[in-house]
């Protein structure tokens, strides 16, 4: 479809309206799949589309046969469904599942995914009434680093699990192995498809990064969860992240620490329970400004390689990320006021 798409453009210099319904003559196979997952599929192209045209994203990408396979479809009168083992898809009908946990709601769509390691997963989009938690009058600021993952307000530091470096020299020695399978299979002019021992490799190489994920989502969702859980309102630096990871010193670092999914755990969690995120200016001095007195230092007199100073003006003695935290957490609360004053000024 996009293929089309590109063609027509270049010859008319208008916008092919193609649908799945004018491919399933010259290809028998589409009749096959549900008409739901091909829809689906239109949608994403038309999307895409409207990020590039009217968003400034970059021009629609052909899907790669082996990247993130996947389709989705929807559930029309029970067309997806599950059972204690099982889950009902379209065209398909039951198969074996194991789920972590009850679903409750009403099912709206399903994902199906295909990982590296060969493993399928689905993945339900549910409609469910989501139960806020308890209020605990308990306030906290989140200040993100390196050496410790967070730093809060009350002095807490969670330390930076490291999962990519732990796992480092394995995953070296696994791709080193990889490197030179593949250097034999073309030696021998054999495809890397056709190459068993290649793909041997390839499997191992994809256990190890499932692993590093997996590792990482559990501590991002378990840490994520616990503050949200504690607190009632989480205020948090709104970090350019993509610009940091330009920084190649620190690109693995930051990648490896991932920031984003956890400040975007964060964001949906607070929205399910009832909870408030606040996420302050990445311009904001919290590091430099002084907790007790507001005295701000310049970047001269506190260079990052200082860890703790004592503030010029009130002298209290300072640890530069608890200090930021506090910080952190002190303009959280300002912007949430003013939140509350405007909302509540509107009505």
């Amino acid at each position: 479809m996009l293929s089309d798409k590109v063609d027509h453009y270049n010859e008319h210099k208008t916008e092919l309206k193609n649908t799945p319904a004018h491919y399933k003559k010259e290809f028998d196979w589409l009749k096959e799949v549900d008409s739901l997952a091909l829809a689906n599929v239109q949608q994403n192209l038309r999307a895409a589309y409207n990020k590039f045209f009217k968003q400034g994203a970059g021009f629609p990408k052909f899907k790669k046969k082996g990247h993130r396979d996947s389709y989705t479809t929807n559930n029309q009168k029970g067309t997806v469904a599950i059972t204690d083992s099982t889950v009902k898809l379209p065209k398909i009908g039951h198969i074996k599942a194991k789920f972590p946990a009850m679903i409750n709601g009403l099912i709206k769509s399903s994902t199906v995914s295909k990982e590296p390691t060969g493993k399928y997963f689905v993945s339900l989009l549910v409609e469910t009434i989501a139960t806020t938690l308890p209020k605990t009058h308990s306030n906290i600021g989140i200040d993100l680093g390196l050496t410790d993952f967070i730093v809060l307000s009350d002095g807490t530091r969670v330390a930076n699990p490291k999962f990519l470096s732990k796992l480092q020299s394995k995953l070296a020695r696994e791709q080193k192995i990889l490197t030179k399978r593949r250097a034999v299979a073309k030696a021998n002019q054999r495809k890397l498809s056709d190459s068993r021992n290649y793909q041997k490799q390839k499997l191992k190489v994809a256990k190890v990064y499932e692993r590093i994920t997996n590792c990482r989502k559990d501590f991002l969702h378990k840490l994520s969860f616990t503050l949200i859980k504690n607190h009632d309102v989480i205020a948090i630096e709104d970090l350019n992240v993509k610009g940091m990871v330009k920084n190649k010193k620190l690109a693995k670092a930051i990648s490896d620490s991932s920031w984003s999914t956890f400040t975007t755990m964060l964001n949906y969690k607070a929205e399910w329970y009832g909870k408030t995120l606040i996420k302050v200016d990445r311009w904001y001095p919290s590091s430099k400004t002084c907790s007790n007195c507001n005295h701000l230092l310049t970047k001269a007199e506190l260079p990052l390689s200082v860890r703790i100073w004592n503030c010029p003006s009130c002298q209290q003695k300072h640890d530069r990320d608890i200090n930021a935290s506090i910080n952190i957490l002190n303009e959280g609360l300002r912007l949430a006021t003013l939140k509350t004053v405007g909302t509540t000024g509107l009505a």
